[in-house]
């Protein structure tokens, strides 16, 4: 459970982005406000960060997941291969998620200096979001920069910032809320429940439709299937009862959910049989003017003064590097690239028809777990063959290369089988079987690239088609002096074919077209090749064996 530090953890902050930024860029705004809807088939052109919209919650209340738009952010160099701290916002629509995400980001970009809130005259930028009754967010985004923190540990960990749709509006069934809460909670390692003025017991009823999950797979694996769950109580009004902050949320977390009939209790408890970490923070109301100005735009100067000064405590308790939650599924921590695999197979479970049964949840989960360690087992393998047989490697031979291929696929097949994976050995085998296939495809086209650095192999088809030329100009010259004309005209229109083939073949290989027409002349070159090697081969053994053969006789006689 996360513990109160207080201000005094300012200084132990050290944030790491692609582009360190200026103060006085960071503190200004950081996105175009106009420009929300990014996706995977737009550019960055002007480089900057911004939401990105990964999961679209379309008219007619089926979900779709940006998999390029996702790929973009999870699988970028600098933290795909990096253990990833999945922060995510959700409850009701119109409540200040978006808000207070976009405080988050200020606090991340600022490089975690003492004056992280910026200027008193400076809009908040960063996800949309805007007063009113209406919705803003749909689906889920999230933000395009992942940044890379310095854990007190020496450790660093990549933190994804996720905004989610307003659950239960009047624009969402009840399976769209359901849906965007349950995956934004199976994504994050840290999501922050944000409920307006008091824990009511509606607000316990919603989770209730993910406990029935987390008891499921606790059964399969003795495990809590979530981590970080962190009740935001906002407009808090009664602070001489439970003080704001994270003390007097917890004690008030803590009547609150005893004082609760048989059946909230059961509720209760499958939160807390779910959850490794329960927690809450009471903040204050931000002032009349953010509530009734329809103009605000999240100027400092507008909000009072007691709300900022707990949402510097908040933002400051929920970011801090000892606090922050690495995502781990099956007591295995997980990296970007494992929580893609996560992600995709989640939204599959959610694009039928009804909500899906809990059973389900759990399969995917397996699927996802198994997925995310054949992943990484291949791209093991990758990158050793690379280092073996990349592009800029010489030619290996090829006994040598096999030899490599065989030592490393052990070492990719031994990580899939160290990788904790839920489901049991038997749900397993069918990804190790999917693996090994994948490593053996993977294979045949190291051997490709390799026999095309050996330069003899790479002039096999002129070779081939050279002698070709020259045995049909012996054979044609030959019956043609003898006086077989027929067959002397039959050499020399083989001759003529070879020769043009040659041009053709010299003419793909310069110009790159046609290269469908340049792998079938390989193809038949090299059969030709391979067949009067064979023949060669045979002969010469017969020869061999013939004169064992006799002089085994005359030992004999």
């Amino acid at each position: 459970m996360h513990q109160f530090e207080g201000r005094s953890l300012m200084t132990e902050v050290k944030i790491i982005t692609k582009a360190p930024l200026g103060r006085s860029a960071t503190l200004r705004s950081f996105v175009d406000k106009n420009v929300y809807d990014w996706s995977s088939e737009e550019e960055e052109t002007d480089g900057r960060a911004r939401p990105v919209q990964v999961l679209v919650v379309k008219d007619d209340h089926t979900f779709e997941l940006d998999e390029a738009a996702l790929c973009k952010i999870l699988l970028a160099e600098e933290v795909r291969d990096r253990e990833v701290v999945a922060i995510s916002v959700a409850g009701a629509f119109r409540k200040g998620k978006s808000f207070l995400m976009d405080f988050m980001l200020r606090y991340m970009y600022s490089q975690a200096s003492d004056e992280w809130l910026g200027d008193p005259d400076e809009p908040l930028t960063g996800f949309s979001w805007r007063g009113g009754s209406e919705r803003e967010t749909t689906g889920i985004q999230i933000w395009s920069q992942v940044f890379l923190v310095d854990k007190p540990d020496g450790s660093k960990v990549a933190v994804l910032l996720m905004d989610t749709q307003g659950t239960f509006d009047s624009q969402s069934t009840l399976r769209d809320s359901a849906t965007v809460f349950a995956l934004s909670t199976m994504i994050s390692s840290m999501q922050v429940y944000n409920i307006s003025q008091n824990v009511q017991e509606d607000d316990l009823q919603h989770l209730q439709l993910f406990t029935e999950y987390g008891r499921l797979a606790m059964e399969e694996t003795f495990l809590k299937p979530f981590q970080s769950m962190i009740f935001l109580v906002r407009d808090w009004s009664f602070p001489y009862e439970f003080p704001y902050g994270q003390e007097g949320g917890m004690k008030f977390l803590e009547k609150r959910l005893k004082n609760q009939h048989e059946e909230l209790q059961n509720v209760r408890k499958h939160i807390h049989s779910c959850f490794t970490n329960i927690s809450c923070f009471l903040m204050p109301h931000p002032g009349l003017k953010v509530a009734t100005n329809p103009h605000f735009d999240g100027r400092l100067k507008e909000i009072d003064q007691e709300f900022i000064n707990n949402l510097q405590v908040l933002v400051l308790w929920l970011l801090c590097p000892k606090n922050l939650d690495v995502k781990e599924i099956n007591g295995s921590k997980i990296t970007c690239r494992g929580l893609l695999e996560y992600f995709k197979a989640y939204i599959k479970i959610y694009q039928g028809e009804e909500l899906p049964h809990p059973k389900s949840m759990l399969q995917a989960t397996a699927e996802a777990n198994n997925l995310a360690a054949v992943a990484a087992a291949k791209d093991l393998y990758n990158r050793k063959m690379e280092e073996v047989s990349g592009g800029d490697r010489p030619f290996l031979a090829p006994s040598e290369l096999q030899a490599r291929h065989l030592k490393i696929r052990e070492e990719a097949l031994t990580l899939f089988r160290s990788v904790k994976k839920m489901g049991g050995e038997e749900f397993s085998r069918r990804y190790l079987l999917q693996l090994e296939a994948e490593i053996d495809e993977l294979f045949v086209q190291y051997i490709k690239h390799n026999d095309s650095k050996n330069i003899f192999h790479a002039a096999r088809t002129p070779a081939t088609l050279f002698v070709v030329i020259f045995v049909m100009y012996v054979a044609a010259g030959i019956t043609g002096f003898v006086g077989v004309d027929i067959i002397a005209s039959i050499c020399n229109m083989v001759l003529g074919f070879a020769l043009i083939t040659l041009c053709t073949w010299a003419y793909i290989r310069y110009s790159g077209e046609y290269r469908e027409l340049g792998a079938v002349i390989d193809q038949v070159a090299g059969a030709l090749w391979d067949q009067v090697k064979h023949n060669i081969s045979e002969s010469g053994s017969e020869r061999a064996l013939l004169e064992e053969t006799v002089l085994n006789s005359s030992k004999r006689k």
